[in-house]
């Protein structure tokens, strides 16, 4: 398992060893020790699976406020996606800063997302499936909602107009957001 440091500290990109043989491939998608040993301490309580049916479809930017926030551990299982986190800790020095990472069914790479990020997919093919660990619950209470679209933070989608629901067209932009991280 590799671990690779993104331009944002502690968002990492998890490439796992792949043991692949006639019978198809192995691979481990999540050992405790090698991920504290990355600095990543945390106990995932609840998985997540979602699908999504076509392609140019933007789910977030989506996040909990504390203290119900997560941290994910995120994979797409089947086909590919943009998973895009944006950095919403007050007193980080990348604040509004984002990274993207391309995670598809065959580069079987994860991202590790902490607590105090905004998160969203664009799926970049149909019929995708995204597998994702939380160390915490979800809180409705707790939900919030970023603008995918918001001009202080300019994240490139790579297209112009996603598949939206009504919730993520219309979140509001950070700058109308009590932000508590």
């Amino acid at each position: 398992m590799k671990i690779i440091p993104t331009k944002i500290k502690d968002v990492l990109i998890i490439e796992p060893d792949i043991f692949e043989d006639s019978r198809g491939w192995f691979i481990e998608s999540c050992n405790k020790k090698k991920l504290a040993e990355a600095g990543i301490e945390i106990e995932f309580i609840q998985s997540n699976h979602s699908f999504t049916k076509k392609r140019g479809t933007l789910r977030g930017m989506h996040f909990q406020h504390h203290p119900h926030s997560q941290s994910k551990l995120v994979r797409c299982i089947k086909g590919t996606i943009l998973d895009v986190v944006v950095d919403l800790r007050k007193n980080s020095p990348t604040y509004k800063k984002y990274v993207a990472v391309e995670l598809t069914e065959d580069n079987k790479k994860q991202l590790f997302i902490p607590k105090g990020f905004a998160h969203g997919i664009l799926t970049l093919t149909d019929n995708v499936e995204v597998y994702y660990k939380i160390d915490n619950y979800y809180h409705k209470q707790s939900e919030g909602f970023l603008n995918f679209n918001d001009p202080e933070i300019n994240i490139d989608w790579g297209i112009s107009n996603p598949t939206l629901i009504d919730r993520d067209a219309n979140a509001p932009f950070l700058k109308d957001i009590d932000i508590n991280f």
